[in-house]
């Protein structure tokens, strides 16, 4: 089946840096692929400038030249104003030609909401799908408005609200960790797990992002969206089928059911901002001193929530999602912490910590900490640590997501009520925290998370 993937926002940063280096990746693994790929912006360029953009995009990516050649020859830009229903409507008639028709949103999302609405007044191809970026809306309301914009466009089944983390391969094999192994299967529930961590702690600092992340900040930007996600993956209920149905029933059974742990944001969550100091062998300014802050945005660099699925299976058990930037040690994993045993049997000594799996989001690495006896005295318990490495992708996350959309398979896109409930569930937070009962605190750059956010870390063994 013949793919013609047409970019809304072509000449834009997301466009260069992510978008056309993972469909050249994806090329690269999958050459045969019938897609061909054409631009739209308002932006003034020309054929050659846009053939020029993605033939360097492609290549980034990892394509061959001549298959980078193959499909520039293909390609064709439209200088289109893509709020404009006139000129959108011109567009898609000269395109609409094709088995299917996937119009990509690479556009900020008030953006995205506008030229969703100049479409309702075309006449679309009925195999036409839609492919969002996050953010979807900027807020539950305009989330709730855009899905009901969309709605009149095209099916659910043919809106893929991207969401790269769900392509990660760690995500991915969460699903056969719990779903096809009876002993981890027998465990999965409030029964036996104390606690569950899924944290994404970067050295990184802003990165010259500061005219998207100090509108957005770390709740938002990492939380809204990817760790929900992630959360809704590991806590779900089994399904039937690994089919884009069940998956997504089975996830929006989850959120549906999430909420703030004690239903008090002013002790279940938390907010920072880094200030200056040193990361590795680097000096980071201060948050508010990066080029393009606004201080008086108060946004944060690091946050944390902590909720509870109140459901049979997981009612009682602290789920905590945090995020950051500019912290001493990059820790990107889920953490499982199990109970401890019922009874210890006298003439056992050690009290060496719970046992725990740890499933690294990057790199790939799968971790369980086990109680086992020591090794000078085996009646003095330690723990054991095993170690694997998880399959490595062919595909980035981001080439695994877009391969699903350009074959028009929804399993790894967001459906629109979980988009809705993860902004239910941070609108909450930010409500509380704009009332300032939260406080925003500071931590030098270069330093861990602040040690009474957390129960002791797990130490890394890699």
């Amino acid at each position: 089946m013949s793919t013609t993937l047409l970019i809304f926002g072509a000449s834009g940063d997301l466009t260069k840096r992510l978008l056309l280096p993972g469909i050249g990746a994806l090329l690269e693994r999958d050459p045969d692929r019938d897609v061909r790929i054409l631009g739209a912006d308002r932006a003034d360029l020309s054929q050659k400038d846009f053939a020029n953009l993605l033939h360097e995009g492609l290549i980034n990516g990892g394509a061959h030249s001549e298959l980078a050649e193959e499909h520039v020859k293909a390609t064709k830009y439209f200088t289109c104003d893509v709020v404009d229903p006139d000129q959108v409507r011109e567009v898609i008639n000269a395109v609409s030609d094709t088995d299917r028709l996937v119009l990509y949103f690479a556009l900020p999302p008030a953006v995205t909401a506008q030229a969703c609405e100049a479409l309702t007044k075309c006449d679309l191809p009925q195999n036409t799908h839609l492919a969002m970026e996050k953010p979807f809306g900027f807020d539950l309301q305009s989330a709730q408005e855009l899905n009901r914009i969309v709605a009149r466009l095209v099916p659910e089944e043919q809106i893929h609200r991207m969401d790269h983390f769900l392509g990660k391969t760690t995500v991915i094999d969460v699903m056969a960790v719990r779903f096809a192994n009876r002993m981890l299967q027998a465990v999965w529930s409030a029964s036996d797990i104390e606690s569950i961590e899924i944290s994404y702690d970067e050295e990184l600092a802003l990165e010259n992002r500061a005219g998207y992340y100090d509108h957005a900040g770390a709740l938002i930007d990492m939380i809204q969206s990817h760790l929900l996600q992630v959360m809704a993956v590991v806590a779900m209920e089994p399904p039937s089928a690994i089919s884009s149905r069940e998956l997504r029933d089975a996830k929006a059974a989850v959120l549906r059911a999430t909420r703030i742990w004690d239903d008090d944001a002013t002790v279940a969550t938390r907010r920072a901002r880094y200030v200056a100091g040193q990361v590795g062998e680097r000096q980071v300014p201060s948050y508010v001193d990066e080029p393009g802050v606004d201080a008086n945005r108060n946004t944060e660099t690091l946050a944390q929530i902590t909720l509870e699925v109140a459901n049979q299976r997981w009612r009682g058990v602290p789920i905590t999602l945090r995020s950051g930037k500019a912290l001493g040690k990059t820790r990107k994993r889920v953490v499982i912490t199990f109970r401890d045993v019922r009874h210890l049997p006298q003439g056992f000594e050690g009290g060496c910590g719970p046992d725990r799996l740890i499933m690294n989001l990057d790199p790939d690495i799968m971790e369980l900490q086990l109680t086992t006896n020591g090794a000078k005295d085996p009646f003095v318990l330690e723990q054991s640590r095993f170690i694997t490495e998880l399959r490595q992708a062919e595909l980035t996350a981001y080439g695994e997501v877009l391969s699903a959309i350009l074959d028009g398979d929804s399993l790894l896109s967001v459906r629109g009520d979980t988009a809705e409930e993860c902004w239910r569930i941070t609108d909450e937070v930010l409500a509380m925290w704009r009332t300032h009962q939260v406080p925003l605190e500071e931590y030098p750059a270069g330093s861990p998370v602040p040690s009474h956010w957390q129960p002791a870390l797990v130490d890394d063994a890699t």
